[in-house]
């Protein structure tokens, strides 16, 4: 099992943050779950955004690798196969670096895989929902507003086909926006207007409920919540990263399973 163990990796890709409460309760929490759910793979940590690593080196003295670190790094420790799982929310621009950065290292290793990002397939869509749905309790005529990062790569399309399914599967009080792509809060206000409901739960539609959830979303000065508040809505907020949710790690541990 052990020798088994020393051969086999699992390299787990987030774009990363800096805040060091929302990594320990969302990509700390999905990484031990990928631990657990596939104990003869050793699991490593890397992230992709160059600005999150610089920073955590500088307030934190955290040194995490990048992706082509943790490749130099496995093929240093003997691993010989590799599963590389996003924790990326779509196939967008941090999902084609990476894929990118793991062409280069093909020579290196008996075996690499990618897993998916977590907005794949339809049933992936339909997963995340039930999975969200199963973590937030709405009150009698509130609307459910998810904040997405959004992208202007293609794959942003991910995001209002994630409101369209939600309202497939019955779930007509939830919208979706972003804070960089479309639909943004603008579109959301339209909605919600159209929709005639006056309070709202605002929760992240990311992997992780960092700056973006806590200020963009969150935040008392210029954020989602005062720009509702002030068009007249009743603003609850639940700052919780999709990582922290049993639901969206199995989703991960799915892709792992589908590639191995």
């Amino acid at each position: 099992m052990m020798e088994g163990k020393t051969k086999r990796a699992v390299l787990v890709v987030s774009f990363g943050t800096s805040h060091m409460d929302a990594l320990k309760k969302s990509i700390e929490q999905v990484e031990r779950h990928i631990e657990e759910a596939f104990p003869t793979y050793r699991v490593y940590r890397a992230f992709t955004s160059q600005m999150i690593l610089r920073k955590l080196k500088r307030t934190q003295h955290l040194d995490i690798f990048t992706v082509k670190g943790a490749m130099e790094q496995m093929a240093a420790d003997g691993m010989e196969e590799v599963i590389v799982q996003p924790t990326h929310i779509i196939n967008g621009i941090e999902n084609d670096k990476m894929m990118e950065d793991l062409m280069e290292y093909t020579d290196r290793f008996k075996k690499i895989r990618a897993g998916r990002p977590l907005l794949t397939s339809v049933d992936d869509y339909k997963k995340a929902i039930h999975a969200v749905m199963a973590e937030v309790e709405l009150k009698e005529g509130e609307a459910l507003v998810l904040m997405g990062h959004g992208t202007d790569h293609h794959a942003n399309a991910a995001y209002p086909t994630l409101e369209y399914t939600f309202h497939s599967l019955g779930y007509s009080q939830v919208l979706v926006g972003t804070v960089e792509g479309f639909p943004d809060l603008r579109n959301v206000m339209t909605r919600l207007e159209i929709s005639g409901m006056k309070k709202v739960m605002l929760m992240p539609f990311m992997v992780v409920a960092g700056d973006h959830a806590k200020n963009d979303m969150a935040g008392e000065d210029d954020s989602w919540k005062t720009e509702l508040e002030a068009a007249g809505y009743e603003v609850r907020t639940l700052v919780k990263g999709l990582g922290e949710m049993k639901g969206i790690r199995n989703i991960y541990a799915e892709h792992i399973e589908a590639v191995m």
